[in-house]
């Protein structure tokens, strides 16, 4: 499969340049190896945890793997042989030069725990989902959106996508594995995909005995993607208890399946412990456990609105991530019912987006982007993404900004 260039290849550059491990972290198949050895150009000794024997070597002897395996190094799948982590630490503090080990794992959860306790201040982590619009187009050297006119120019030269586009690919998802040919069997791909992320990760981390309950679980929770966490209607669609499927949820947020957007409050504390929305990453994989068929079937369907926030939401996410940041997005929903579908926080100012599936949203679209000023933070430039070809100034400091843009 002919590589495609990705965003997150600039970060990892900068981190690989001053600290001496980096660990990429995302769910299987998003391209975590491909990166990483694409980088390598072949001048790097590859390991893979996934081979049983190397695993098998790496748990029992992981001074002898060590040695037997020259830096720098890629160690692919590091959650399988935790107990490398501390042989890690030790040749880092022998040699702290940059860039010795490179390390993914696509169970975050497992992996950061060894990480936090071996090699704290040692190790960058960054974060690596599916394709963004940007990167299926060639051009992976896009800044993470903010709704400015100067990034505007600069994404207006982008090729726009219309309706028919843009929701074949909202319904085809980003996992590279489905973009390497035109004739990729999507519902084939995306059924096998769960059966062996069901067989080989969820099963180990979350113990799960029952299969089929979280395959309820996680089509319940793919139905009610854009809408607001709610453990009791979950739990009660997948028939397990709150407990459960709360402990399932946080397995699928760790792995880098499902987003939990939180509630903007200039209080930290309180915006932790209010309710978030939630949000499938991969638009394909909600809309395939959602068994919809085609994209103009989910493009005039009931969830037609709600994926396509989805989709606007996870590419907005995506961008910070491949740019090696944290998303600093939050939404916004008031006791007066003003709501605002996402917030930007940025250099102590908030930008107001709005997700309309619109070609000429009305004037009242930014009713609430009033509310942006009263929130302790400066007002920044709001954008209704809707699905105008390109972008134009909506008001004095907001823009309508097609969702191709983004």
């Amino acid at each position: 499969m002919k590589y495609r260039a990705r965003t997150l290849e600039a970060a990892f550059a900068r981190a690989s340049a001053q600290f001496p491990a980096v660990l990429v972290t995302g769910p299987r198949q998003v391209g975590k190896t491909s990166l990483l050895r694409h980088l390598a150009s072949g001048d790097r000794t590859y390991v893979t945890l996934d081979d049983p024997l190397v695993r098998d070597l790496a748990k029992r002897e992981p001074a002898l793997f060590l040695q037997r395996f020259k830096l720098p190094i890629i160690i692919d799948e590091i959650q399988y042989a935790p107990e490398l982590l501390p042989l890690i630490k030790m040749s880092i503090d022998q040699d702290r030069r940059p860039g010795q080990f490179w390390l993914t794992g696509s169970q975050q959860f497992q992996v950061m725990k060894g990480v936090a306790e071996s090699l704290a201040g040692r190790v960058a982590v960054l974060q690596l989902a599916g394709f963004t619009r940007r990167e299926l187009l060639g051009k992976a050297q896009a800044l993470p959106f903010v709704p400015s006119e100067e990034l505007l120019r600069q994404a207006g030269q982008e090729e726009s996508v219309g309706l028919d586009a843009l929701y074949q690919q909202i319904w085809r998802g980003t996992l590279p594995g489905l973009h390497s040919a035109l004739d990729v069997d999507r519902d084939l791909f995306l059924s096998s995909y769960v059966q062996t992320y069901l067989q080989r990760d969820i099963r180990d981390l979350a113990n799960i005995g029952n299969e089929l309950a979280f395959l309820r679980f996680l089509k319940a929770t793919a139905a009610r993607t854009g809408q607001l966490l709610n453990l009791a209607d979950l739990s009660r669609d997948s028939d397990i208890s709150q407990v459960t499927a709360k402990h399932w949820l946080s397995i699928l947020v760790a792995s880098g399946l499902v987003y939990l957007l939180a509630p903007w409050h200039s209080n930290l504390t309180k915006r932790l412990v209010k309710t978030p929305k939630l949000y499938f990453l991969d638009t394909g994989l909600a809309t395939w456990l959602t068994s919809w068929t085609s994209p103009a079937t989910l493009e005039a369907g009931a969830m037609a609105g709600a994926i396509l926030e989805t989709w606007v939401v996870s590419e907005l996410v995506r961008g910070w991530w491949h740019a090696g940041k944290e998303a600093p997005l939050y939404f916004y929903r008031d006791k007066d019912q003003k709501e605002i579908d996402v917030l930007i926080h940025l250099d102590g100012k908030l930008y107001p987006l709005e997700i309309k599936k619109s070609a000429q949203p009305g004037a009242d679209s930014t009713k609430s982007f009033s509310a942006a000023s009263n929130l302790g933070e400066g007002r920044g430039a709001g954008a209704v993404l809707c699905l105008t070809p390109n972008w134009l100034p909506f008001t004095q400091q907001d823009f309508l900004v097609g969702v191709g843009l983004i």
